[in-house]
């Protein structure tokens, strides 16, 4: 089954480079953002973990917690941990998940039910899939979700951008318009009233009679 923005983010034990994780038990009462890699010792995810290693401490700024994943054994990642840091400066201090018998990748719907059970002589190519980024709330339900060819590496800054909105409009009654970034206005939600609005956020523009913007409530 498809997993789908405000779907449950499925639960699952596995070893990772800091020991064993109980998944939502890991989440805790923080924000999680799940990111995964076909295969360890590639050359576009080795610059994605740096990228994030690098950002690690914004992401915790924001109360979120950073796991990676790859299909490939826990033992092989802390061989891959010293590549990154080589490349990247950073060291990775953030868990990754050892996954080799695929079963993260299928719960997570990257990798079809009959995948087979085993990293063993899958290459990158035929683990394509499993470049998705998932970003999971509190609640323990999946916020946002984005998949991404391997050849192109993600935006990481672009996923701090997002988890800023949605923390944003998790507490106000508030959109984020196209390109929006910290600071700049945003859009009243169209469940509040002109009268509530007179209220809530005195001065607010209306654009047109569906689009109402405001300065970025602190």
């Amino acid at each position: 089954m498809s997993l789908r923005i405000n779907d449950i983010a499925p639960d699952f034990t596995a070893e990772t480079t800091q020991g064993t994780i109980h998944f939502h038990e890991w989440i805790g009462d923080n924000w999680a953002i799940l990111f995964s890699h076909p295969k360890d010792f590639t050359p576009v995810c080795t610059t994605e973990l740096g990228a994030v290693a690098a950002l690690e401490s914004q992401f915790a700024q924001r109360g979120a917690k950073v796991l990676g994943l790859s299909v490939d054994r826990v033992d092989d990642h802390s061989r891959w941990a010293k590549d990154i840091q080589d490349v990247s400066g950073h060291a990775v201090n953030y868990p990754i998940i050892g996954d080799p018998e695929l079963k993260v990748a299928k719960l997570y719907d990257m990798l079809a039910a009959d995948a087979g059970n085993t990293s063993e002589g899958r290459t990158p190519a035929l683990n394509a899939p499993v470049r998705t980024v998932f970003v999971i709330g509190p609640d323990k339900r999946i916020k946002l979700t984005i998949s991404y060819p391997m050849s192109t590496g993600r935006n990481f800054d672009e996923i701090i951008r997002v988890l800023d909105s949605i923390q944003l409009t998790t507490r106000h009654k508030v959109s984020t318009p196209a390109n929006w970034k910290q600071g700049d206005d945003v859009i009243l939600s169209g469940a509040v009233s002109n009268e509530e609005a007179d209220k809530l956020y005195p001065g607010y523009k209306t654009v047109k009679p569906y689009l109402r913007t405001v300065p970025q409530p602190e």
